[in-house]
């Protein structure tokens, strides 16, 4: 008899949609409160956030677990229902920077489509078209997928914030949390650099590449949310360390598959469009 395969993202999918729905709802909530006209930037980020695979927050949340009964001194606990609410609502701020960083990265792609639905600067630029209104639609949407882009990135750091961890916790998690934030900027310049000085010499290409790939995805797609369930659990460093060295080769391996996908996969399955990254 074979086993089924274990889905350690599957448990937790409702407890993250909950997360976000109600943070989101919140937002929206006082968004409107400042103007109607502000309504669609939240329902964008609402339809943007209600899909997603949420391997980031999992990783978050297994990488806590996993140091959970192993806390810095040897000792053994066992972590309370109030822990863990509070870990996956931690967890779920990755989700906003997640898209935050999707945001951007189609605008400055070009990408029409993500997730199956209209780009966020195509969905505004659309907005702007169908209303007659004044300018350039494009200039538009870009100008409105910034902002929005802006905006869950800020919220991110408001979910982490009010997630309900303890001090300690949330202390040891901040470094983590700014270090993704500074790492996946500095990636991101650096993939539209290589775009744009193409003066260097074969030999150093690959080397350039994967700098960009480690730092614009890989360490934040599973060595950062390891490390931030990790620190959020007070695992000592030796598991620490663990935890960079085994996300730093998974993420890898999963940014070189997802470009793959990006010039060879299905825009049916993936949900956005074959040979962006090329052109």
């Amino acid at each position: 008899m074979t086993s089924s395969p274990v889905d350690p993202v599957g448990p937790l999918r409702p407890h993250i949609q909950t997360v976000l729905e109600e943070f989101l709802s919140r937002q929206q909530a006082h968004l409107q409160r400042i103007s109607d006209d502000l309504v669609p930037l939240a329902e964008a980020a609402a339809d943007l956030l209600s899909g997603g695979k949420r391997l980031r927050p999992a990783f978050c949340y297994w990488g806590w677990r996993s140091a959970a009964g192993d806390v810095s001194g040897g000792g053994h606990r066992t972590a309370s229902a109030t822990d863990e609410d509070a870990v996956i609502a931690a967890a779920s701020a990755l989700e906003l920077f997640q898209a935050a960083a999707l945001v951007h990265d189609d605008l400055i792609d070009g990408s029409d489509t993500r997730r199956g639905k209209p780009s966020v600067h195509r969905r505004f630029a659309a907005r702007h078209h169908d209303a007659g209104w004044h300018g350039a639609a494009t200039d538009f949407g870009a100008a409105a997928a910034i902002l929005l882009g802006d905006l869950l990135l800020g919220w991110s750091d408001e979910l982490l914030s009010q997630a309900g961890l303890d001090p300690g916790a949330l202390q040891r998690a901040r470094p983590v949390f700014e270090l993704m934030r500074t790492e996946v900027g500095a990636g991101q310049y650096l993939d539209i650099l290589a775009q744009a000085n193409t003066a260097i010499a074969p030999a150093a290409q690959v080397e350039r590449a994967t700098r960009v790939i480690q730092h614009k995805s890989a360490r934040y797609s599973v060595q950062h949310p390891l490390e931030l369930g990790g620190k959020i659990a007070g695992a000592p460093d030796e598991l620490i360390d663990g935890y960079r060295s085994y996300g730093a080769a998974l993420g890898e391996a999963f940014q070189l598959r997802d470009d793959i996908l990006g010039v060879f996969g299905d825009p049916e399955q993936t949900g956005k469009p074959a040979g962006d990254d090329l052109r």
